[in-house]
């Protein structure tokens, strides 16, 4: 499975914008799709979560500003973002954790997509 994140850009503050992660391939089973960033010297923080069993997870430095979703039929998760502050600036990763089969846990990465936001 490969994964390919798109979308980022520089946006200004207030600003919006959709990432899209593209995945190509199959595996046996899809647990979760998540978003994670990195910002220069900082960690990578998980930004939102989606299962298959419909729920999404943001935290609280993001909810009610972030929107994970997912088109099944496209294989593709999107991360659309309102209201942006300059620290959302960030690399942004997407993510997919399954199983490859009924025993092999799989955890696959999407190249990163630059968002930088201007004030």
């Amino acid at each position: 499975v490969q994964l390919q994140a798109s979308g980022g850009g520089l946006v200004q503050a207030g600003g919006s914008l959709r990432l899209a992660c593209a995945a190509s391939g199959s595996i046996f089973k899809l647990n979760t799709m998540n978003w994670y960033r990195q910002a220069p010297g900082k960690q990578r923080e998980l930004v939102a979560t989606w299962t298959t069993g419909g729920t999404t997870n943001y935290p609280n430095s993001v909810k009610g500003r972030f929107t994970i979703s997912r088109d099944n039929a496209k294989k593709t998760t999107y991360l659309q973002m309102a209201s942006l502050k300059p620290e959302d600036t960030a690399v942004y990763y997407c993510n997919a954790e399954g199983y490859y089969d009924p025993w092999t846990p799989v955890d696959y990465w999407g190249e990163g997509t630059q968002v930088t936001v201007s004030s």
